[in-house]
């Protein structure tokens, strides 16, 4: 294939709303370039982009496949992604190598719930973006409500480039306002003729030409005087606006597409090759440190945005090269983490297919195997001079499950396989909670996890379920208590004794030692879960010795391990052990650690313990008219709303709510919103539990404790 220039690089992603063509059209611009001599469609499962089976399977996207095609001296790099927000990983991470993202509107539905949250991700990266109004060939098509939803629910700033003619099932024409032509197409799609505009649609023609002309003068001063000097703009300083205005994310063209059919997909192309900025004219790559990376430095720096997992040949790396030439053979740096190789193997790619090529210039978009110890927001440079671009930061969590291997003997081969599907998706977190003795796994919502479960069990053969995942409680105290224990045990031959006279009472940072003791020693301790434990040794006259002081330190530190109360960790408690006896004989380490730990209990259970759990900061995006439903689903799971403010159409919630309350909250939400609405939440603090709850955990563990 030709090698192309940074000026004849264009790179697009295609977002969208599931079901409303994207894959299609993609399909169609390959077909239309001569990338491929026939479409494929989605019901055959045949289409380049969606070639993984569980994609073929449930007829959707559900990775961003990347492909090109070619079209009139210009390469366009062509990034597919998934409809669906559960996988706005795949979404985030090619809208950050775009240069250019096409919104696809399904016809038929207008503006659905699936592009209100994509453009949140647009607005976040101000990329240039063309909406595109597709499946105009439908019974059902609806091109003025779809413009129309286009403008209320995004921007004014949409401003139509074409209408259709005749939307519906006989949908073969479009009205050009750039060119001031009608496109008429044959039945059977393809190339279109040229025609006059209709007498009938010449003054509706006129008037959208006019709005189209005074969008694009507006982004440009001389542009402006132009068009106030002569009343109109010729076709090459149009498009100057219009690229200005798209560069400044101040304007939205809007084009007719029946891609199915292969109607109107030519068209947009040639306004992508002619308006649609290359990666010269994009804004500056940037450096952790601040600094800016441009395309035309010799260095050459690639960013890895994506990567899979290939059952055949490894580890597979796309990337984009954002600065100098890249070329097969070259030996380079991965400056994220100090390795280093050569790119053996340089590609283009086509979904599942690859081209071998030598070389790729800054602004490309190209994939290669195995490159040692690279992963996705890697930095790769000819230079070893640690230079590292900004990464992409993914949202946090939305929901977790605790996830466990069917057969007992595939639990080594589960963790591997998910860490690995955690390299190609950072927005899955995996961990193992030693406390919990749960592996628990944090996606973007319920469908996320359940590929996450088909991709283990089909293409990894380890058959999983999900459970509820346990919540990680604590223990405190909230008054001082004293107790003592006597252990003593009697077998014949040496028995054990040990006899401890304890205080303890509620630690928090900067308080005093406790009052009437003779301190001898204190020792503080980091807990591993959270908070301290205090150990005062105030043992006068020698009544346990000294050496067995860490014995019934070590039997405290177990008994905090599993809290009294519901076997929860125990934190923030001051501890003085200042009497005892002991026995000349009988008396050993054991002994005192067994009185340490039951003493230790006792007096916990005396000073007015309480169970804190984790509490989440929440904040929700949601329509208007779903607000009053948002906050009575969180007053009933205990939630307290903290602040309210408008954002856009968008009410957006702060919210403090207890990590018990939220499982499941991603499907409650989209059920009480219709899916209209989003949310994030990351940990705040541990607050204590309100009595009914206590009650209810101590005696959960109580009857579980009973059972085993």
């Amino acid at each position: 294939m030709k090698n192309y220039t940074t000026k004849e690089i264009k790179n697009i992603v295609l977002v969208g709303s599931p079901k409303s063509g994207k894959t299609t059209l993609a399909e169609c611009m390959m077909y239309e370039g001569g990338v491929i001599n026939r479409m494929g469609s989605v019901e055959d499962a045949n289409t380049v982009s969606d070639y993984h089976e569980i994609e073929k399977e449930r007829k959707n996207s559900i990775t961003a496949s990347v492909m090109h095609t070619e079209w009139r001296g210009f390469k366009i790099n062509i990034i597919d992604t998934p409809g669906l927000d559960d996988f706005c990983g795949e979404i985030i991470g090619a809208l950050r190598v775009s240069d250019t993202a096409l919104m696809v509107l399904n016809a038929q539905y207008g503006v659905e719930v699936g592009t209100e949250l994509i453009w949140r991700y647009l607005e976040q990266y101000q990329k240039p973006t063309i909406f595109v109004v597709n499946q105009l060939d439908h019974p059902k098509a609806d091109f003025w409500n779809t413009f129309e939803g286009a403008k209320q629910h995004f921007s004014e700033k949409v401003v139509a480039v074409q209408y259709p003619l005749n939307a519906g099932e006989g949908f073969n024409a479009i009205i050009d306002l750039l060119k001031m032509v009608m496109y008429k197409y044959p039945a059977s799609g393809g190339k279109p003729e040229k025609h006059p505009i209709p007498d009938s649609e010449r003054a509706k023609a006129d008037e959208m030409h006019n709005r189209l002309v005074e969008a694009a003068a507006e982004n440009d001063e001389h542009l402006m005087e132009v068009y106030f000097e002569k009343g109109e703009l010729d076709e090459d300083e149009m498009r100057e606006g219009l690229k200005k205005g798209m560069l400044n994310h101040d304007l939205f063209p809007l084009f007719c597409l029946a891609s199915k059919k292969d109607m109107g997909s030519g068209r947009l192309m040639g306004f992508i090759d002619n308006v649609c900025p290359s990666a010269d004219e994009m804004h500056s790559e940037f450096t952790t440190n601040g600094n800016e990376i441009r395309p035309e430095e010799e260095t050459t720096t690639l960013f890895v945005f994506k990567t899979e997992n290939e059952k055949h040949t490894g580890a597979m790396s796309f990337f984009k090269v954002c600065s100098g030439t890249l070329h097969a053979g070259q030996e380079l740096y991965n400056t994220s983490n100090g390795a280093s190789g050569k790119i053996n193997q340089l590609y283009v790619v086509d979904g599942k297919n690859r081209i071998q090529v030598s070389k790729l210039h800054a602004g490309d978009i190209g994939a290669t195997v195995k490159f040692k110890d690279t992963h996705l927001n890697h930095t790769i440079r000819s230079e070893n001079d640690e230079v590292v671009l900004q990464p992409i930061v993914f949202p946090n969590p939305r929901i977790r499950m605790a996830i466990e291997p069917v057969k007992q003997q595939d639990e080594e081969k589960m963790a591997q396989q998910l860490n690995k599907l955690h390299d190609s998706d950072p927005t899955l977190i995996v961990e193992f909670s030693q406390e919990l003795k749960q592996t628990l796994i944090h996606g973007q919502g319920e469908l996320h996890l359940q590929v996450i479960k088909w991709i283990l069990e089909h293409v990894h053969g380890i058959e999983v379920k999900y459970v509820n995942p346990k919540i990680s409680y604590r223990e405190t105290i909230q008054q001082a208590a004293n107790a003592n224990y006597k252990h003593k045990k009697q077998s014949g031959g040496a028995g054990q004794f040990g006899e401890v006279f304890m205080h303890i009472e509620p630690y928090y940072e900067g308080m005093s030692d406790p009052s009437g003791f003779n301190i001898r020693g204190k020792e503080v301790h980091e807990m591993p879960w959270g908070g301290k434990l205090v150990f005062y040794n105030c043992i006068v006259g020698g009544v346990i010795e000294a050496r067995f002081l860490p014995a019934i330190l070590k039997g405290i530190l177990e008994k905090m391990e599993e809290g009294p109360l519901t076997g929860s960790p125990a934190r923030d408690v001051c501890v003085a052990v200042y009497d005892g006896k002991m026995h000349p004989v009988d008396s050993n380490e054991i002994s005192f650690k067994i009185a340490g730990m039951m003493a230790f209990k006792e007096a916990f259970v005396k000073a007015n313990p309480k169970i804190m759990e984790p509490v989440n900061h929440l904040e929700v995006m949601v329509p208007a008219e779903f607000m009053g439903d948002v906050i009575t689903d969180l007053q009933t799971r205990r939630g307290m709303v903290e602040t309210i403010t408008a954002e856009g159409p968008y009410q957006k919630i702060l919210a403090r709510v207890p990590l018990a309350e939220l499982n499941r909250y991603a499907t409650s939400l989209s059920s009480l919103t219709q899916g209209r609405a989003s949310f994030s939440t990351e940990f705040l603090e541990y607050s204590p539990t309100p009595p009914d709850v206590q009650a209810k955990l101590i005696q959960t563990h109580a009857a579980t404790e009973k059972a085993e």
